[in-house]
């Protein structure tokens, strides 16, 4: 399992994505998350404003990251 390091308190799901390089553009960020292809905590989450805190996972296929400080 992959980290994704906070630099705050929290981090949006489609920031999360652009981060660990899933889509090129913040706008792809919330399509792909829209579409239902992102896992967060085991369940489908499609609102791309979700915010992740310390200890969040999501996955996309076969990848997974935690969200760390």
């Amino acid at each position: 399992m992959k980290t994704l390091r906070l630099r705050g308190d929290h981090v949006t799901l489609a920031q999360a994505v652009k981060a660990v390089d899933l889509a090129d553009s913040g706008g792809q960020a919330k399509n792909l998350v829209r579409s239902g292809a992102v896992l967060v905590n085991g369940v489908v989450e499609v609102r791309p404003g979700r915010k992740l805190v310390e200890g969040d996972r999501f996955a996309t296929g076969e990848d997974e990251w935690v969200v760390r400080r």
